[in-house]
């Protein structure tokens, strides 16, 4: 009899089982031990294949760069199923390690960018549970219409198009049920896992990634906390009439529900819409027409072969990206409150019926870095001393931020390029083909140096790394990576960052009165340096060049 019984039972609980799964009520990742289980499975593997695969073969050899790199294409594909299966959290940390485009191994970025795509869904019937319990009412009540399908879904959440009953059409960020509850255990699990690692190999430095995520994810998952973000950054940023910022209504936002205004554009790397609708195709900035004849554009032809379609397609986007440069100088020098997430899918580009002109629409306000005033200024001279090549002060500036003897490798990350072009100049010439291949090889063969490195960097650089890397993601799709205006607007927000710095520490009036004059020299040696680059590459400039040369000839 108790047998019979066990066996109804049994019977009972496998049908309830494959009914709740079926239906989606019960998700294997619901249980914590699925989600351990499959991580400490894949740490595992990944350790014993770097421990067994590389054993045998000479270090240094071209076997053991081979074997090295399938190696890294190995773990890097069962990082990127592991953060797949187990969504949230894990989603969220492999985003941010395909990021460091020029910190990591080609192998790692580029395997992991595809989770930008790939985030889950949450169900409509998910979506409704956290509305109907965060603002106390159901969808139908709160708005005419609401799209089932997500305008996008991300690690935390999900945005959906809907109507208010009074006609406003807005933006709804839903967050997924299950994250808030996971993401302090797959923090704690990444935590300990990452120590085991650390003990079988010493010279893996990746405990920052666990301090970043610990300190991050709580922020992100507040959307109050982003709507704060999203307000302060367009009330700091307003004098740029071509940056847009959502509106948020507050009347509808919790900490999990955040009711945007609906703004819509093509990505910032998408070309191909910039072009369909006449964004920016003729349009660039002086420096940048000036600059042209310098930086053979690789994908300009030669001025035999030139049609108006190739030129538009060397000029697409550069005011975009010019401006884009802009608002990031001024986020990071001048106010040090910085937009950490740029990534393609959170910056937008429309172009404006009224004006002509090209906004740029900054959405997801979560992540944000708030720079310390010292720390700052230091950053400033650092990049000051880049652009200017100034190697004694690259020096000591990398040093003041940590890097230590190891300031020629921090100097190349921060500004993707070799060591050899830093100290010519970095404005001097554009990144080559073989300087971009070089650089990427550099992060696998130096990983154990630039781990140290990202140990050793105050935790405010890390985010800034990312940052960087995202935005010269954007500029090498605009084809407009080391353009010569980008770093003039750089040194512009430099001078006015330390200007002000100084002013305020100086409490008489005859030194506040220098200061703001060499400040006023600097910027106008920088606008009359501009020009200098416009009359180079203008039909006015070659034609005085040609007089001026023809005059020259005939007085010899």
């Amino acid at each position: 009899m108790a047998r019979r019984v066990l066996k109804l039972a049994s019977l009972a609980a496998a049908t309830t089982g494959v009914y709740l799964y079926g239906n989606k009520f019960l998700d294997p990742n619901d249980f914590g031990v699925v989600r351990v289980g499959r991580a400490i499975a894949t740490t595992a593997v990944i350790t014993y294949d770097y421990l067994t695969s590389l054993r045998s073969v000479p270090y240094g050899s071209e076997e053991y760069d081979f074997l090295k790199s399938q190696v890294h294409l190995r773990s890097a594909e069962r990082l990127r199923e592991l953060c797949c299966a187990n969504r949230g959290t894990f989603i969220k940390v492999g985003q941010h390690l395909g990021a460091l485009d020029y910190l990591l191994p080609e192998e790692y970025t580029r395997t992991l960018k595809v989770l930008h795509s790939q985030a889950p869904q949450s169900t409509r019937q998910e979506i409704e549970q956290v509305i109907r319990e965060d603002l106390g009412k159901e969808i139908k009540e709160l708005f005419a219409s609401f799209e089932d399908a997500p305008l996008g879904a991300a690690s935390l959440a999900q945005v959906h198009k809907a109507v208010l009953q009074d006609g406003r059409t807005v933006a709804v960020k839903v967050q997924h049920p299950k994250v808030q509850a996971q993401s302090s255990k797959d923090i704690l699990l990444m935590e300990v896992l990452l120590l085991v690692v650390k003990q079988i190999f010493p010279d893996f430095e990746f405990m920052w990634l666990v301090e970043e995520a610990k300190k991050n994810l709580p922020l992100e998952l507040d959307f109050l906390n982003e709507g704060r973000n999203a307000e302060k950054v367009a009330h700091m940023l307003k004098n740029f009439d071509f940056l847009k910022v959502p509106r948020i209504y507050w009347e509808l936002s919790t900490r999990r529900v955040l009711l945007m205004e609906f703004m819509e554009g093509g990505q910032v790397n998408d070309r191909a819409y910039m072009k369909r609708n006449g964004i920016n195709v003729n349009e660039a900035s002086t420096a940048e027409k000036g600059s042209a004849l310098s930086d053979h554009c690789p994908c300009q032809p030669s001025r035999k072969t030139a049609s108006p379609g190739a030129s538009q397609g060397c000029a697409l986007g550069k005011k975009v990206s010019r401006n884009l440069g802009k608002l990031y100088s001024e986020m990071i020098f001048v106010n040090g409150f910085v937009h950490c997430d740029p990534h393609p899918g959170n910056v937008l580009v429309k172009k404006c019926p009224a004006s002509g002109k090209a906004h740029i629409i900054l959405l997801d306000h979560g992540l944000y870095q708030v720079l310390s005033e010292s720390f700052r200024m230091d950053y400033c001279h650092l990049w000051q001393a880049l652009i200017k090549a100034d190697m004694k002060r690259v020096q000591k500036y990398s040093r003041r931020l940590g890097a230590g003897d190891l300031y020629p490798l921090f100097a190349c990350m921060l500004t993707a390029r070799s060591w050899e072009s830093v100290n010519r100049g970095i404005d001097r010439s554009p990144v080559s083909a073989s300087e971009d291949i070089e650089i990427r090889s550099n992060a696998a063969a130096y990983l154990p140096q630039i781990t140290q490195l990202l140990n050793n960097v105050p935790r405010q650089m890390l985010l800034l790394l990312k940052t960087n890397d995202l935005l010269r993601g954007i500029e090498s799709a605009l084809q407009t990576r080391a353009s010569a205006s980008s770093f003039l607007n750089m040194s512009r927000c430099c001078i006015r960052a330390v200007s002000t710095y100084q002013r305020s520490k100086s409490h008489s009036l005859y030194r506040r009165a220098q200061i703001s004059l060499t400040e006023a020299l600097s910027l106008w040696q920088i606008n009359l340096y501009e020009l200098f680059l416009w009359l180079k590459g203008s039909r006015l400039g070659n034609w005085v060049i040609a007089l001026l040369s023809r005059m020259h000839h005939c007085t010899h």
